[in-house]
């Protein structure tokens, strides 16, 4: 068969290494699939399947230190979760029988208890016998902390296989960015992650959810996955019809051939194993310092770092050999120049270079304060109609004066006409239609609030360049959020005075878990304000992904969910909020909404301020394409992401509810929920279109601006 696109030359500085305990773990697997009942008579695989895939091979490149059990034990969880694949798409993904794959996938956590002295059922199939051995014999040697986190990763891979069933189900192809987030789930690389902990050293629970070892988990896994991609699209697309592929997604988004798809997949794998890079060198030293680890700490966050990049090179070289992949030829083609042997995959030293050389180049080379001239501004697909507060004009005068009472407008940063300009209760009485007075009023103080943050963070602490000073303020914000009492600190700026009020203001009634899920998403927002400026003094264009999951972060999306949960009581279990349709609901609403802010603030930024956090000039610098075109492609992004969330509503919260048997009262919440998002997103494009504060006159009028006193010391709280 010939093959529809030639394999990209592939970014790999790591080379690859093999375990010398391969043949033990071959021989191993081998008794242990007949054992759970996966060969012969499964329907699934035979012995020669099982021979051809080489599973084995996969670990011992993956895991190349570990001792010869520990990469036999590996190897069995690999054959099962590839059973598990080939055996739910046998089973459920060709029949297309969503009720038996749900019913299916419903008792397989069942297996996988935190209390190993927890009964579970019965096997009734080989995953469900593989999946209780595997659990009993791993987990003794693994903390509670490493067996729950685990344990999730475990259920989102087999549950997140319910989303790509029910889009074969409805032929449809996922968006970019919904594509990256849901593959995380199915394509098991966080699962895979967890067992690189297994192998080399577990992560201390410390610092197992900061933002850096996050980052290195997702961009391992978008590596692993997007390279899976490329050496999978014909067997998947072309043979299995699946519509769950980085290169087909590209096909579809771009409208462009195969080849240019495969390429452009390649250089966003290229650009996430670089985005790693650059956090275990520069984001994971300062967190370990930061939280305090011990050596022995560091330690084993090297080693589990040295273990990601193993599995990145090692995967790489299992997909050159493995008969389940597209890889004809790409053996010999990584071998360039007459090298030849072992571990060489990484060999072409030119292509290397020039890869990561221009690529990395490339995101440290804006030149700031370019001239761009006014936004230019798309038709936004927008199907949710406008419905403005009542209590508009009375929130506008009452926000000047709790500003000024504040004192956020004597700083040097912000000043009545600033304020004026910015028109936050405009924003507040558009998402907030229904609200009370009071109500708007709160919402338009969050806002004001927020908004003055993030102007406050680069104008005082980019232009000094004092990442230690914006790290303290934003310590001390976080200590002005009490979970008990009213133990604030005493203010020494405008922000902190100003977040004390709102604070109080807005947690009274709620429970100490409550005001902790609050806290934690205002600190997501001020500590993601940190990060933009650690970019901004290396003048360090992010990565395309890292740039848009982050700016959910900036732009408040946490704060702003949260908000509007407040008045949705205990109708909707957590769990709920936590499912897969919600969080794609609330994403593909947040980043239609950031966006439309990069849209409209594009000359503001990049041309007054010497801005680089703009998804325009992210796409630009990514592709290399000019302003028009890079403003079509996030067009095009923001539609598709807003047909995503008339889908999910559509289609995908009515299965929701009947999956979590929601009562009346839940449905009609979460109805309410959608409702509330609709007025969301109609209330931000019409502030964006309304306020002067994006309008190319009044930057011009406020070009000069005017900085804080920097002749005297700052506050730094």
């Amino acid at each position: 068969m010939t093959q529809p696109f030639v394999l990209p030359h592939f970014y790999m500085p790591y080379p690859a290494r093999l375990n010398p305990h391969l043949d033990e773990a071959r021989a191993h697997s081998t008794v242990w699939a007949r054992e759970m009942g996966m060969l012969e008579g499964s329907g699934v695989w035979e012995q020669s399947d099982l021979d051809a895939h080489d599973y084995g091979l996969l670990c011992a490149y993956t895991h190349p230190d570990c001792d010869g059990p520990a990469l036999s034990l590996i190897t069995d969880w690999y054959v099962w979760v590839f059973f598990f694949d080939d055996h739910f798409l046998e089973v459920f993904k060709r029949s297309q029988d969503r009720d038996g794959g749900k019913a299916y996938l419903d008792r397989l956590p069942l297996f996988m208890p935190l209390d190993l002295s927890t009964p579970v059922p019965a096997p009734q199939n080989p995953v469900e016998a593989g999946l209780a051995d595997l659990w009993a014999r791993t987990v003794p040697a693994m903390s509670v902390d490493w067996r729950r986190r685990f344990a999730v990763a475990t259920e989102h891979l087999l549950n997140e296989s319910m989303w790509e069933l029910s889009n074969i189900n409805e032929g449809r192809v996922s968006n970019p960015v919904e594509y990256i987030e849901m593959r995380r789930k199915v394509g098991g690389a966080p699962w895979s992650a967890g067992l690189v902990e297994y192998a080399t050293a577990e992560v201390p629970a410390s610092v197992a959810e900061s933002r850096p070892l996050r980052v290195l988990m997702e961009t391992f896994s978008d590596g692993v996955h997007l390279r899976n991609d490329l050496f999978s699209y014909q067997r998947e697309v072309e043979d299995e019809g699946e519509l769950s592929n980085g290169v087909l997604v590209l096909e579809t988004f771009f409208g462009c051939s195969t080849q240019e798809a495969a390429d452009t997949v390649n250089d966003i794998l290229t650009s996430r194993l670089h985005q790693f890079e650059h956090t275990a060198l520069t984001e994971v030293p300062a967190v370990a310092l930061d939280k305090g680890l011990t050596p022995d700490q560091v330690a084993a966050v090297a080693a589990y770092t040295r273990g990601l990049q193993d599995w990145q090179s090692g995967g790489h070289e299992w997909h050159l050999r493995s008969s389940r992949y597209m890889n004809e030829g790409a053996l010999e083609e990584s071998r360039p120049f007459g090298v030849g042997g072992f571990g060489t995959s990484a060999a072409n030293i030119g292509a290397l270079l020039a890869s990561a050389g221009a690529e990395r180049l490339r995101a440290y080379t804006h030149v700031p304060y370019q001239k761009v001239g006014p936004s230019l501004l798309p038709d936004f697909y927008m199907p949710f109609g406008l419905t403005l507060s009542p209590h508009l004009d009375g929130a506008r005068s009452r926000l000047v004066d709790w500003s000024h009472g504040m004192g956020i407008l004597q700083e040097g940063v912000w000043d009545e006409d600033k304020l004026a300009a910015a028109d936050l209760p405009l924003c507040a009485a558009g998402i907030h239609p229904d609200a009370t007075a009071d109500a708007l009023d709160l919402s338009s103080a969050w806002l004001a609030w927020g908004t003055y943050g993030d102007d406050y963070y680069p104008l005082v602490f980019g232009h000094r360049r004092d990442l230690v000073a914006a790290r303290l303020c934003t310590e001390r914000l976080s200590a002005c959020m009490p979970i008990e009492g009213d133990g604030f600190p005493v203010p020494v700026n405008g922000m902190e005075r100003g977040l004390i009020d709102l604070w109080r203001r807005t947690t009274v009634g709620m429970t100490a878990d409550q005001r902790r899920t609050f806290r934690a998403a205002v600190d997501v927002m001020t500590e993601s304000w940190v990060w933009e400026l650690s970019n901004q003094i290396q003048n360090r264009v992010p990565d395309p992904i890292d740039y848009l999951e982050m700016r959910r972060a900036t732009f408040g999306a946490d704060l702003t969910m949260s908000l509007c949960r407040i008045g949705h009581g205990r109708a909707v279990p957590p769990e709920v909020y936590r499912s897969g349709p919600v969080r794609s609901l609330e994403n593909a609403a947040v980043d239609y909404a950031c966006l439309i802010n990069d849209v409209f603030s594009y000359q503001k930024e990049i041309e007054y301020e010497g801005e680089i956090h703009n998804g325009i000039l992210v796409v630009q610098n990514f592709f290399g394409c000019d302003y028009p075109t890079a403003l079509g492609i996030i067009h095009d992004l923001m539609t598709q992401r807003m047909q995503q969330f008339e889908h999910v509503a559509a289609h995908e919260f009515p299965v929701l509810y009947e999956d979590f048997k929601l009562t009346e009262e839940a449905r009609a919440t979460m109805d309410g929920y959608v409702a509330e998002l609709r007025n969301w997103l109609a209330g931000i494009l019409n502030w964006h279109r309304e306020v002067p504060r994006y309008q190319s006159d009044h930057l011009a009028a406020r070009s000069h601006g005017f900085l804080p006193d920097r002749s005297s010391p700052l506050p730094i709280g």
